[in-house]
């Protein structure tokens, strides 16, 4: 679903990520662990083509990002770190611009977006402006954008950052039944090991080079600690990564 090959980005001289390579399946929640500064937040810039990798390719679906952007994009649903709804405008009519830019049909936009509100809460929001909401429920509309057109691949970008539990549990669990319903492939970037530690993959992210790669028990034992967190809190804290 996701194949990133040996994929670099420099910001001056230093690498933001340096020679990157993974490979995703459909039906895969993957969880990109990584302290502040990983990286993270560039690899998505990249896989959302607001980047260009100075080398390296990323195939979505079986379609070049460079070559097919445009088709290889209208795969991909994405929220990302930083909150991007237009404030002044209600929740459907955020959600109908978004559904109108993939091209969809109003009947089909307007049930799916019935069925999201229902899942994520937000049935009574619908004609409320975003600016009323709370921070939770403004991921939550999020997360029904980015689920609007059915995406084969979604990305999450740090994306339960200052949520309270409820909110975090309420995007865990939309999120997951999408893996087991639609067999989609989630990449969700987070620095918080409890997240990481209900995926089906882990993948650890520090300054740049992705140091592990497998279920969280292969990669708890990769670190050579007796919990994820402990491994982590320890390879991450070292001064120079270690590529495997």
């Amino acid at each position: 679903m996701l194949s990133i090959d040996h994929i670099s980005k420099y910001y001056g001289s230093r690498p933001a990520l340096d020679d990157v390579s993974m490979t995703l399946q459909a039906g895969q929640f993957c969880a990109l662990l990584g302290p502040n500064g990983a990286g993270k937040s560039t690899l998505f810039q990249l896989l959302t083509g607001l980047f260009v990798p100075d080398q390296g390719t990323i195939t979505v679906d079986g379609l070049s990002l460079q070559q097919h952007p445009a088709q290889a994009l209208a795969r991909i649903g994405v929220v990302f770190q930083q909150q991007s709804l237009d404030l002044d405008l209600s929740v459907r009519r955020n959600l109908q611009f978004h559904a109108d830019l993939h091209g969809m049909r109003r009947t089909t936009a307007r049930q799916r977006m019935a069925d999201l509100a229902q899942r994520l809460g937000l049935s009574a929001d619908l004609e409320r402006t975003v600016r009323e909401l709370s921070g939770g429920n403004r991921r939550k509309v999020e997360l029904t954008r980015a689920l609007l057109h059915q995406p084969s691949l979604l990305l999450m970008d740090e994306a339960t950052v200052g949520l309270d539990p409820k909110s975090r549990q309420d995007l865990l669990r939309v999120v997951h039944e999408e893996v087991r319903q639609r067999a989609c492939c989630v990449l969700w970037a987070t620095h918080w090991v409890e997240e990481a530690q209900a995926a089906d993959r882990v993948l650890l992210l520090h300054r740049g080079h992705l140091i592990a790669d497998g279920s969280p028990a292969e990669v708890t034992a990769a670190l050579g600690q007796p919990t994820l967190e402990q491994g982590f809190i320890a390879r991450t804290s070292q001064p120079t990564p270690t590529p495997t």
